[in-house]
């Protein structure tokens, strides 16, 4: 290989020149490299003796250190008053206090988080947090920068919360009235206001009035618009705390003169703060005084004020049923048309229906009218109670059918969000918007896709259960496309790079079990979660669509379709050629052990787990390693007696015969945790929680079982009574020229055996009817309640109910077909294969037995 090696290098003079340059290149880079390294006095100016504590370090640093040491040591602070809180108040704040007088808007902007977090932790007392930290709090209020200004307001603010009453009224409340005169900067008088609006909480209403409604009329009246504007949107915590009687007389006056003032920013905030108020007015402010002001806002929001008709269309529906007891039915009709203009907004253009089109919207009156739109679809469920859900297909529907179909994403997606909403209002009439259901699935925006699914099993159960069609055969039918929506969804969310959709959506599909039916689950989504499991690369999108394989098969109705599952699981994950897919049968197992009994785990999965001890992969056995406790409570004793020795082998195997240290720690750990188990005794296991919940399973999948067994013996006897009545037709059709006392002989002995067989089929069919609904119930997650279920099947249980509802199904058979059915199923054990064969067989000795009464009948 050498000379191949040396073949392919090329030493010439052109390539030894070409290095050359690389090399010189590099050089040129190292360079500025070099340059900006630091240098040895700076290097010692930043080094700090590690001899120092926590304690003279910070000290050293403010005193002496750079800016980002300082900020450093400020954003410590939290930490140093956790471990030396006497100290730290001492020695450090004092310094902190000295250094913020010069500190750049970093370390400021640190020390208000710092301050902040002291409060929230609560490392002192709060009367020793006012004497120590509420003047340095105070004191960088009104700092130049309006950040830093804003960050410690808020700091300010959370700590009013706390502080006691007389703090807060010589500390902030007493500054509050110089802080608030005209003749302070405009950034101290917009502080004052936020202040008072957290204050006025504090007090009680007398207090207020006396010592800050005054300086509440000074600040809505300033000469500056930004001082208004924040007054007027503080007045909503004014008004809280002063009462709905002092609200009427000061408050509501002051709200109405801003409603008209010049500034657009200000009607902006008092049409808010009306809004939010509108619990606090009575029914004659309400339609004298608000009603006017919302009526004009209305009229020049499409005129002259288009700055309030984003707020408008948020907050039109607390509006209108804030209103709705004083509106007259012309008025009502007038805010519902308003409502269907504002949902239309900015899409009259694009199809045709605006005379205006001379002036281009610009792209900010585009986002506008987008929010605008997006609003309305947020405030669509408030107007369904608005116009009530029996008049929503009449009034609303349109609306509804353009907001989903909305060209922007974020309409649709607030649509998708909102959709259960709509669908608990409409109730009954929730099959209008089946359609919309689908749209929405089918989106092209995976926002919107993720927003619909977040209550997918919620709307699906609106949508099958509120209509009039609530049978179990019906269901499938009352949503149109929905199959084909969900697995193009699904696919969608499959080939994008979102995985954590995608594994959302494979949560929720768990839910599929009660909406549709067992094989359209089976033939379109079952295969599909094992096809995920095996070839997707995302760990969570593996495990999500495992457990939702294994709710498929937990509520499958076939016991071939679950057998087959079963075999392809262990086949295919268990005895995969890929170590990941054989940690992927392991996770498979904890969701079987969690959603199935355990005498189904231990029948069908217990020996393949056990299996893997083998496996040439560490990782593997070290998994179930971990899984060895979950497996080991699944036995009984002593009818499981024969694989807990299995159990017992597996593991001296390991401990012998493993090699890999990791794993052998593990099962070293395993071992001692093993021995401390305990293992359920068939004899005492209605003494424990768990164990009823096991009962509870295992009747489940008995009642799957049997009424698989009873509806294949139905469907057998209506195909057999088919083919009887076609032969007897065609006897009668042979015998009709015989004579007269013949013919009447066999039309009554035809026809009392059809009455028997009749009343044998109207008895197993109310059986099937009562095994069915009572599956229904149980079935469904609401009523799987451990405390419904009874207690008779304590060990046996599982096994004596199958021959239980069998020889109640048979009681309309003759002895001999009953002593045959009888001993078929006595060695019934979990999942039986031989039951619909004898259920069978027994039929067709009955039927048999009709043939052999009626040649008599004949030769008699």
């Amino acid at each position: 290989m050498r000379p191949v090696i040396l073949s392919k290098m090329d030493f010439s003079h052109s390539s030894l020149f070409g290095y050359i340059e690389d090399l010189q290149e590099l050089t040129i880079i190292e360079r500025p490299v070099r340059r900006s390294l630091k240098t040895p006095e700076e290097i010692e100016r930043l080094t700090v003796d590690e001899e120092l504590s926590d304690i003279e370090r910070a000290v050293y640093l403010l005193s002496s250190g750079q800016d980002i040491q300082g900020t450093s040591v400020v954003a410590n602070l939290p930490v140093l008053m956790r471990q030396n809180p006497a100290e730290t108040l001492r020695r450090v704040l004092p310094k902190i206090r000295e250094v913020l007088h010069v500190a750049g808007v970093e370390m400021q902007l640190t020390a208000a988080v710092s301050f902040l977090t002291v409060l929230q932790e609560e490392s002192v007392s709060i009367h020793t947090y006012s004497h120590s930290f509420l003047h340095i709090i105070l004191q960088n209020l009104e700092h130049r920068d309006a950040g830093v200004s804003n960050a410690w307001l808020e700091t300010l603010l959370a700590v009013i919360e706390a502080l006691p009453k007389e703090t807060v009224r010589h500390e902030i409340l007493n500054p509050l009235v110089s802080k608030a005169q005209l003749s302070q900067t405009l950034q101290s008088r917009i502080v004052s206001c936020k202040i008072m609006g957290k204050v006025a909480n504090k007090f009680e209403a007398h207090t207020i009035k006396r010592e800050v409604l005054p300086l509440v009329k000074s600040l809505c009246q300033d000469v500056e618009y930004e001082v208004r504007t924040c007054m007027c949107r503080q007045l909503e915590n004014v008004a809280r705390g002063i009462g709905t009687e002092l609200t009427k007389a000061v408050v509501l006056p002051e709200l109405v003169e801003l409603a008209r003032d010049e500034g657009s920013s200000v009607r902006l905030a008092a049409f808010e703060t009306l809004v939010n108020l509108l619990d606090m007015f009575d029914a004659d402010d309400r339609s004298q005084t608000v009603l006017p002001l919302v009526k004009s806002f209305c009229e020049k929001s499409f005129k002259a004020d288009e700055s309030i008709l984003v707020s408008l269309s948020f907050h039109l529906g607390k509006l209108c049923n804030g209103l709705y007891g004083i509106f007259t039915p012309e008025q009502h009709l007038r805010f519902l048309e308003f409502y269907k203009k504002l949902s239309t907004l900015g899409l009259q253009q694009e199809n045709g229906h605006n005379d205006n089109q001379l002036h281009l919207q610009t792209l900010e009156q585009e986002k506008k009218y987008i929010s605008v739109r997006k609003n309305c679809a947020y405030n669509f469920p408030a107007m369904i109670v608005f116009v009530d859900p029996k008049n929503f297909h009449l009034e609303l529907y349109s609306i509804f059918f353009c907001l989903c179909h909305d060209p922007e994403v974020p309409v649709r997606y607030t649509m998708a969000i909102s959709f259960f909403e709509v669908a608990k209002l409409l109730n009954s009439d929730v099959y209008t918007i089946h359609k919309e259901l689908v749209t929405l699935l089918q989106d092209e925006s995976l926002e919107v896709l993720d927003a619909i699914v977040g209550h997918l099993p919620e709307i699906l159960e609106l949508m099958t259960n509120g209509g009039e069609n609530n049978g179990s055969e019906s269901k499938l039918l009352s949503i149109p496309d929905l199959i084909p929506a969900l697995t193009t969804a699904e696919q969608r969310a499959a080939t994008s790079l979102k995985w954590r959709i995608h594994e959302k959506l494979l949560q929720k599909y768990a839910c599929l079990p009660h909406i549709i039916s067992s094989d359209q689950i089976y033939y379109r989504f079952l295969h599909r979660m094992l096809t995920i499991i095996l070839t997707n690369n995302v760990l969570p999108v593996q495990k999500a669509a495992a457990r939702t394989l294994c709710v498929y098969l937990r509520y499958n109705r076939k016991q071939e379709q679950r057998h087959e599952v079963i075999q392809k699981l262990i086949e295919q994950l268990g005895q995969g050629k890929s170590y990941w897919n054989r940690l992927r049968f392991l996770d498979t197992c904890e969701f079987i052990m969690e959603l199935f009994s355990k005498s189904f785990f231990c029948k069908y999965f217990f020996l393949p787990v056990l299996e893997l001890t083998h496996d040439p992969v560490a990782n593997v056995r070290m998994k179930l390693c971990c899984l060895l406790p979950k497996v080991k409570s699944t036995l009984k004793i002593p009818t499981d007696k024969h694989l807990l020795q299995q159990l017992e082998l597996c593991i001296r195997k390991l401990l012998c015969q493993e090699k890999d240290k990791d794993v052998l720690t593990i099962v070293k750990r395993t071992v001692l945790e093993l021995d401390r188990m305990e293992i359920s005794v068939d004899a005492f296991q209605n003494f424990y929680e768990n164990d009823l919940l096991d009962q509870e399973k295992e009747r489940q999948e008995h009642l799957l079982l049997e009424m698989e067994q009873l509806e294949k013996e139905k469907q057998k006897n209506e195909g057999r009574s088919t083919n009887i009545n076609d032969k007897m037709f065609e006897k009668k059709r042979r015998d009709s020229k015989t004579s007269s006392m013949l013919t009447k002989s066999i039309n009554l002995s035809i026809s009392g055996s059809s009455s028997g067989t009749s009343a044998g089929k109207e008895e197993k069919k109310s059986k099937l009817v009562r095994s069915q609904s009572f599956s229904t119930q149980v079935l469904h997650p609401k009523y799987s309640n451990i405390d419904k279920c009874p207690n008779k099947s304590s060990a046996t249980g599982y096994t004596s109910s199958v021959p239980g509802m069998a020889k109640s199904c048979m009681l309309s058979f003759s002895d001999d077909s009953f002593r045959a059915h009888s001993a078929g199923n006595s060695g019934n054990a979990a999942f039986p294969s031989s039951s619909p064969r004898n259920l069978f067989n027994s039929a067709d000795q009955k039927s048999s037995g009709n043939k052999e009464s009626q040649s008599r009948k004949m030769s008699m």
